[in-house]
Formats: C-alpha cells, sequence, structure tokens
C-alpha cells in the first residue's frame, strides 16, 4: 500500500510540473515571426485571453520628441509600441517562402503621404534631419550612419532628445522597428531603410484598413497623429501639445485637405 502511494504521488507531482511548464511558456507569449509565420517583420499579440480594453483618457504615455530619451516612461508614444500589434511591414513580397521576402515598390500615395509627413516632421535636412533640442549632434550626418553607429551615439548622449532621420524616429521606435524587420546592426540608416521603416509605422496607423473602407478617415488621421507630433489632431493641435512645448507643424485644414488629395473619396 505505501509503493501504491508513492507511485501516486510520483504521477500527481509529475503531472503537475507539466501544467506549471506550459503556464509558464503561455506567460511569455510568442512570435509568429519567430515561427516563420509571417514573411514580414511584425510583432505579434499573445495567445491566450485579450488583454483589458484601455482607460480612456489624455495621451498615453504621451512622449514629444523635445524630451530627453532618459524620463519616466519617455519611450511608449510616437509609434514606440506599435498601434496594431499584428499589422506587418508594407510592400515586402514573398518570395520562395523565405522570412526575408525582397522589398516591392510602394504605390504613389503612400509616397505622397511620406512626404507629407516629412514635411511636419524633418524640414530642409529630410533624411539627415537631426531633432534641433540635441545639443549633441552625431559625429556624422544619419545616412552615412549605420544602426550601430546610432545606437552608440544614443547611449553616449544620455539626458537629450534622440529623434532622428525624415520620420524623426526616436530611439524606442527606431529599436523596435529594426529587431522587428530584422535590420542588420552594419546596415547603413540610408532613405531607403528610413522609408521601409516608415512603411510599417504607416501601416500600424491603419492605412490597408483605411484604403479598405474599414476604418475611418479621421481615425487613420488620428493614428498618424499619435505617431507623429508634428501632425494635427481635429482641434488643429498635435497630440502631445504642451509636452515640452511641442505642436502641430501643419493646420488642421491642411493636413485633412492634403489627406483628401493622396485618398480621394
Amino acid at each position: 500500500m505505501p509503493l501504491r502511494m508513492s507511485a501516486l504521488a510520483l504521477i500527481v507531482t509529475f503531472l503537475a510540473l507539466l501544467l506549471c511548464s506550459a503556464a509558464a511558456v503561455s506567460a511569455q507569449g510568442y512570435s509568429l515571426v519567430g515561427n516563420n509565420f509571417f514573411l514580414q517583420k511584425a510583432s505579434a499579440p499573445m495567445p491566450g485571453p485579450a488583454p483589458a480594453p484601455a482607460v480612456q483618457g489624455p495621451a498615453p504615455q504621451a512622449i514629444a520628441s523635445l524630451l530627453p530619451d532618459t524620463l519616466p516612461g519617455a519611450d511608449q508614444g510616437r509609434g514606440a509600441v506599435s498601434l496594431n500589434p499584428g499589422a506587418a511591414s508594407l510592400f515586402r513580397g514573398r518570395s520562395g517562402g523565405g522570412l526575408f521576402a525582397p522589398i516591392l515598390k510602394a504605390p504613389p500615395s503612400v509616397k505622397r503621404l511620406l512626404d507629407l509627413i516629412a514635411s511636419a516632421e524633418a524640414g530642409k535636412a529630410q533624411y539627415d534631419a537631426v531633432q534641433y533640442g540635441a545639443t549633441r549632434k552625431p559625429p556624422k550626418k544619419p545616412t552615412g550612419m549605420t544602426i550601430a553607429e546610432i545606437n552608440a551615439w544614443i547611449d553616449a548622449t544620455p539626458g537629450q532628445p534622440h529623434a532622428i532621420g525624415r520620420y524623426q524616429f526616436i530611439p524606442a521606435t527606431l529599436r523596435r522597428l529594426v529587431k522587428h524587420q530584422g535590420v542588420k546592426p552594419q546596415a547603413r540608416f540610408t532613405p531607403e531603410l528610413q522609408d521601409q521603416l516608415a512603411h510599417q509605422l504607416i501601416e500600424e496607423a491603419g492605412y490597408s484598413a483605411f484604403l479598405a473602407a474599414e476604418m475611418p478617415r479621421k481615425t487613420f488621421m488620428l493614428n498618424l497623429a499619435k505617431i507623429w507630433a508634428g501632425l494635427p489632431v481635429s482641434s488643429g493641435k498635435s497630440y502631445y501639445e504642451g509636452y515640452a512645448g511641442n505642436s502641430a507643424s501643419l493646420t488642421w485644414a491642411h493636413f485633412k485637405a492634403e489627406m483628401q488629395r493622396i485618398f480621394p473619396a
């Protein structure tokens, strides 16, 4: 009898360990990209129950490009956290079923949208723009730097803003996109790479859903303004208005007119 009870106890213990291991895997989540599900580099929600709905209120963990990256909560806005975790990068075609697929040509509407965003963010410097509040500039033009060199500059100059490039990527956003796109540290921050990274932000804002008439124009515009502080919301102000002096670079009337020109009804 004691021997039977001992064997039963071992079986129960073994089953309990299996259940604990399964729970741990579920809690950690998984990457669909890591399992070669997506050809495009995209983030993926964790399996299991859906998260609780976000509480409505002011801009969630708002961040302005003028804020030093080291401030608490400074890496949560402006694309640092995806608006749509399941969104894939645009314009990356299927090639032999491989994970790294060739980039397809973006439609003219996307180029015009990127031009509009850049007009609110980068100024004349365009792809070599560095946030003017950065007192310690990079050692060379951004388009001549590698991703590793940009990260080294960020790490070596704490306490200042580091928004960089035509689309003013803040560090957390740049690092997230680079990771999801599988960009190597040795890759140069070329105009082509900057556009490629911005394509994913546009898709995360709802580009495909908007084109499919599954998202209202105003919602798409709001989502873009949540990523790029220079774009206004319907009030005419930046989504991050008042954070370290940030304000929209475009008027709402201009933003709306340009969006209607780029995407005729």
